[in-house]
């Protein structure tokens, strides 16, 4: 049995999560989860408490209030391939706004099964 990793990507660029979806499907990754999430400066800037960072506000995207954090458990073949669709429709991460991705190694796996990711 292949190693399963846990993929990890913080999407801020949310219009690009249907194509992202599908795209991911179209390259043999058939599941995800994904959560609605946001960041400590969105939330820092939403509080009233200070004054600095209210006046962050001004600063961030205030129609983008969330992210999504989309979570993958993969066979250690499929994160390059991941990572390459990912790049494709979302761009280059180091740029502001786009995400953040990271991947860590699966200690243990359950309920996990191809016939339950297939469509």
């Amino acid at each position: 049995m292949c190693e399963k990793q846990i993929l990890f990507l913080v999407l801020h660029k949310t219009e690009v999560l249907d194509p992202l979806m599908i795209a991911l499907n179209k390259a043999g990754i058939k599941g995800a989860t994904i959560i609605n999430s946001s960041g400590m400066a969105h939330s820092l800037a939403s509080s009233e408490d200070s004054y600095i960072i209210s006046s962050l506000r001004a600063f961030l995207t205030p129609d983008r209030e969330e992210n999504k954090t989309i979570i993958m458990v993969l066979d250690e073949a499929q994160v390059t391939e991941a990572k390459k669709v990912i790049t494709e429709i979302v761009g280059d991460l180091s740029k502001p706004y786009t995400g953040i991705l990271f991947v860590i190694p699966a200690l243990s796996v359950e309920g996990l099964s191809q016939s339950e990711i297939e469509f």
